[in-house]
This record gives C-alpha cells, structure tokens and sequence, in this order.
C-alpha cells in the first residue's frame, strides 16, 4: 500500500493499492491508444483543451491548495501560488505552442526543405513530493501540447495530487487516458521504463534517483530530461543593498519551507560587509513563525516527512561537529511532526555537508570569501549547478558575473531563483542535463525531423 501521511501531525490522510504490474501494463497500452490519435489532432484544438484546464485549476484552487498543504506541508498561501503557476504554464502552452513546433523552412538546394517538430509518444514523468502539481504541469502542459501522450509516476506520499492531476485533464475534456497515474513503487519502474511504448522519461529529484533512472534509460536508448538536486549559491557583493539582499535571501531560503532544489543554500558574503549580513540575516530568520500550514500567519510547515527531517538534522549536527557555528535553531522541536526550525550556520567551510551536500530545508550556510574572486571559486566549488545569484548595485558588474563566471543553467541578479514558463529551466553537473519550460523544453520530447523535397 501507498500512504499519504500529514506531515504536521502523522496521521494517515488515505492509504492507496499498489498497482500490479499487469494493471501497470494495460494502463500504457490505453495510453499509447490515446496517444495514436491525439498525435493527429491540431494545435487549435490542443489549445483549445488546455485552456480548459487553465480554467479548472483555477476554479478549484481553493480544493487543490488544500491538498497540497495536507500532504506535503507547504503554507497554504504558497499551495495557492502553485496552482496559479499551473494554471499559467497551461496558458503559456496553449498560447505558444504552435509557434515553438512551427515548421521552418531552411534554404539548401532542394525546391523545399524545413525541419518539422513530430510527437514521439508516451513521456514518462518521475516526479518529486515538493511541488507536487507544479512539477507535472510544466511537464504536462508542453507535453501534451507537442502532440505526446504522458505517464505520471509521482512520490507516493502525494497520490491525492498525483490522482487530481489526472482528474484535471479529465475534466478539461482531454481524451481519456491520454494522461495517467500510475501507483507503483520505485522498486517497478525499471520495468516501466522498460517498456516498449514508453518512449522518453523525464525526473525531477534526487541525484541517486536520477542516475538510476537515466542508466535504465540509457540501456534502451530513451531520452531522458533530468532535473536533480542543487546548492544553489547566492553571492553577496560589498556594493550590495544589504537591506534588499538579505530580505531576498531570506525569503529565498524559506519558500517550501526550504524543500526546493532551486531554494537558496549557500550565501557568500564577501568579508567586507560579511557581519553587517550576517546581522540582517539573522534578524529576518529570527521573525518567521514555524506552525500549522494552513495559517496564514506562518510562514513555514513542516517538512515533508520525519525521514527527511531526520537527514537534514544528521547534516546540521556533522557540519557543526567539523567547526561550523549555530546562530539560530538546529534543534528538532518536541511536538508531533515533521518539524525543523529556521537555522543558521556560520563558519562553514569546505568538507562540511553544509558546504558539500545540498540541505533539503530552512538552513542556511554562510559563507565569508575575501573577495569577488573567492565568492565566484566558492560558488563554482560545486558538485551542483542549477541555479544562483547574485547581489550588487552595479548591474552591469552582476551581468558579467552571472553570465560569464557562475556555473549554472540560470543566474539572477539582484533576485531569488525561480522558475518561468517563459526561460529554460535546468542544470550543469550533478544538477541534471536538457532543459525544461521555454521553447527550448517543449522541443526536448520531439523528433526533430529535417524534411527535403528535390
């Protein structure tokens, strides 16, 4: 059986059956059927369908919200954010699609040649508990659109989402079983993957899963798009608005309550102005409350599940045994729950897991460099390579930087990371490989097919 457990108390919200791998086998088999003929249909009526589903999720906000915040423990405020996103990715889509997969004509010495943008099938989607309806959506909605038909294997502790998700295409008159959930554990999906009419595989989670995944892939020579884990590093120049900084560091650190690969983990300060920082920082952690998710008043819930909380103490506890210093929190509350505290660790350095590891919820490492210099090798000096930022009043010198010097697939300056259907969105190294969002994303699950006509 598959449960999802609230996070803030442990109580079981719902137990689900594990499907058989012959109920598995059939599910596809129905997909691939949908898929046949929903590769024919045009782009006004795929648009015509996602619009729908924009519509859907936004008249059900309030319900879908509340699921979120139920099993996976996010502020109800930022669950409500989610759907919106949602519900713009579906209309970026509708929108744009037919423009991004447009054929184009290429001049060559035929009378007529040009590159058509063709469906290839079933995507497979591997999808994490944190943002549990935007992870799919911005896998669904260009998916669906290119013409594809899609197979969702979401965490299990999220299968009330996993099962809406489903329901919103549904509803928004898609054909049936053209979008799918699968209930199945980690354990099958090498048989899934496996299997002949899956016929690309994306993820978006761990590093261990996503080398998994991309190795059973690989064995079949399936395209894979992989979003993995990430430290992503926040630079802190000593021309920076230390105000506006450490409020957008802040606030960077704590969405999800932390639970996010693209969240802010490491900020680098430059010695400069390294104790104003840290100060300000300090003061700002030190404001936001910890409580029941579905308050308004809170700014955090709990994590997702005493596990992961337990991981990310082991880490604040090594790090600190190997010379870093608390400044705020790092003690696991005695209350029912998943629930860790606003943290802060100083003196982080090299060898440390708040240094080397991503941490998976609201703690921050600061980091003192000497100089530019040393904050871009500080930055760079990671297995990751998601996303950064930058801080400094010279936007011109934060351009340069983000562009040139930091290693990750995107870098803001003078803001926190955060996704848009309107960018690429993906990483270098351990974070991952191909790009998501954009029209780069939506042509990641095409058969780029060169045409030539004599």
């Amino acid at each position: 059986m598959l449960q999802s457990i609230n996070p803030a108390n442990l109580q079981i919200i719902k137990t689900y059956p594990r499907m058989l791998p012959s109920e598995v086998n059939e599910i596809i088999d129905l997909t691939n059927n949908a898929f046949k003929k929903w590769k024919q249909t045009s782009f006004i009526d795929r648009s015509r369908l996602m619009m729908n589903a924009s519509n859907i999720l936004r008249v059900k906000k309030e319900e879908y919200s509340k699921l979120m915040t139920l099993e996976m423990g996010k502020p109800i405020a930022q669950s409500r954010a989610e759907v919106e996103k949602c519900a713009w990715v579906c209309e970026y889509y509708a929108e744009n699609a037919e423009k991004f997969l447009g054929d184009e004509l290429i001049s060559t010495d035929a009378s007529k040649s040009f590159v058509s943008f063709q469906p290839l099938g079933i995507v497979l989607a591997v999808m994490p508990w944190n943002f549990p309806f935007w992870q799919v959506f911005r896998f669904a909605a260009p998916g669906l659109m290119a013409g594809n038909a899609g197979i969702l294997k979401h965490a299990s502790n999220v299968s009330g989402c996993a099962l809406a998700i489903e329901e919103v295409f549904r509803e928004a008159g898609f054909p049936e079983n053209l979008f799918s959930t699968i209930l199945v554990p980690s354990s099958q999906m090498e048989e899934v993957i496996k299997n002949e009419k899956i016929k690309a595989v994306t993820l978006t989670g761990s590093v261990p899963a996503g080398k998994a995944v991309a190795k059973t892939a690989g064995s079949v020579l399936k395209k894979t798009v992989m979003e993995l884990g990430g430290s992503d590093p926040y630079l802190i120049l000593e021309d920076a608005d230390l105000e506006m900084a450490s409020d957008t560091c802040v606030t960077a650190r704590l969405i999800n309550g932390g639970q996010s690969c693209i969240a802010a983990k490491r900020f680098i300060v430059v010695e400069k102005v390294y104790d104003s920082f840290e100060k300000l920082y300090l003061e700002k952690m030190k404001s936001k409350k910890m409580g029941d998710p579905f308050d308004e008043a809170n700014h955090i819930g709990p994590q997702a599940s005493v596990p992961l909380r337990d991981e990310l103490h082991l880490q604040v506890e090594k790090s600190i045994e190997l010379g870093a210093k608390l400044l705020l929190g790092g003690k696991i509350p005695e209350m029912r729950g998943a629930w860790y505290p606003p943290t802060v660790l100083t003196n982080v350095k090299k060898g440390m897991p708040a240094y080397d590891e991503e941490l998976f919820g609201p703690v921050a490492a600061l980091i003192k460099a000497k100089d530019e210099a040393e904050a871009i090798e500080i930055a760079n000096d990671s297995i990751f390579g998601l996303g950064a930022a930058v801080f400094t009043k010279d936007v011109n010198r934060g351009e340069k930087i983000a562009k040139e010097k930091i290693e990750a697939g995107c870098c803001f300056v003078n803001a926190f990371v955060k996704s848009d259907p309107r960018l690429p969105f993906g990483g270098i190294k351990e974070s991952g490989y191909g790009r998501e969002l954009s029209s780069f994303g939506i042509r990641e699950f095409v058969n780029i097919k060169s045409v030539f006509v004599k």
